[in-house]
């Protein structure tokens, strides 16, 4: 990875060096309210996936379900075992077991590394025992707000959803933006419907995990320096890991996590569902929105769930 990376452009440093927030810097106000700018009809589509879903949740295969369960319900209190609050109310109450990164959610920027050396140069040895540096905690406090561009990659190669082997580059991007007619701008928040997820419903775990490859972006310099030329503050897609998990050149594993999380400082935004608000981009022709989104505030985390919303 060192050496693919050798020449790869970093951030570090270049918001001072205790910097745990990396590009989302580049949302300041001015681009909130650019964000805003975008809201033409009033229509707010969010972008989660159902937690703990009967069907079975979306996760890296090396990863466990959600689980969810009551602790208690009216079934205790029919059993005697609970009694009614003074004045009569009962209630029901439940907990849930899960990854934090087990569904939509945000990755901390600490979350992967190369070289012992995390987001903004932090030593890795500051991730033992939980997030001391580059945690989801400040990205969680701070939240991400601005404009939002989705792009449907799958409708862009002429299909439903892409599949196993299916890889994505600049050119990609690009003449998806060019189809839509919609222009990426700096400092947007990038989303990208690959539908690839949508296949675990259609054809079952057993198939869907097998030979286990997201298709996806795969790493190159002109993609790499297109992200940091665009100062682009979130990725945002429908896959489990933003990118083909084994490049096909290289046979590497989240190359782009590396070069742009570690280096960059790009915060990643994965596992999202971008059906509804895909069907009614094609349906109006309004591509872009306010994006916002607010991890939940997990001390010491290395990522956490989030329902984003798209505001049109």
């Amino acid at each position: 990875m060192s050496q693919l990376l050798a020449g790869s452009p970093k951030n570090w440093g270049r918001w001072g060096p205790n910097d745990q927030v990396g590009a989302l810097n580049f949302l300041t106000s001015a681009e909130v309210l650019r964000g805003v700018r975008a809201i033409r009809q009033g229509k707010v589509i969010t972008c989660g996936e159902l937690i703990a879903s009967p069907t079975g949740d979306p996760i890296f295969p090396s990863r466990t379900q959600p689980k969810r369960s009551n602790t208690q319900d009216r079934g205790d209190y029919d059993s005697g075992r609970l009694k009614p609050l003074p004045g009569g109310a009962q209630y029901a109450d439940d907990q849930i077991t899960m990854f934090l990164q087990g569904s939509t959610q945000y990755d901390a920027l600490g979350h992967v590394w190369y070289e012992d050396q995390i987001w903004n140069g932090y030593p890795a040895s500051e991730t033992i025992g939980g997030m001391n540096k580059a945690s989801i905690e400040p990205i969680a406090e701070r939240g991400i707000v601005g404009r939002g561009v989705l792009l449907d990659m799958a409708a862009y190669k002429g299909k439903f959803a892409l599949e196993k082997g299916d890889t994505l580059g600049l050119e990609d991007i690009l003449g998806a933006a060019k189809k839509q007619g919609v222009t990426i701008e700096k400092h947007d928040v990038l989303c990208m419907r690959i539908g690839f997820l949508q296949l675990l419903h259609t054809q079952g775990p057993q198939k869907f995990y097998a030979d286990f490859n997201e298709p996806g972006m795969i790493y190159s310099p002109e993609l790499v320096d297109w992200f940091h030329k665009m100062e682009i503050p979130a990725l945002c897609t429908d896959t489990i890991s933003n990118e083909m998990d084994f490049d096909p050149e290289t046979g590497m594993q989240v190359t782009l996590h590396c070069a742009l999380m570690r280096n960059l400082g790009i915060t990643f935004n994965e596992i999202c569902n971008f059906e509804a608000l895909a069907k009614d981009c094609h349906a109006d022709g309004q591509w872009d929105f306010l994006y916002v989104a607010a991890p939940l505030k997990v001390h010491k985390g290395t990522g956490s769930p989030v329902n984003v919303v798209a505001i049109k």
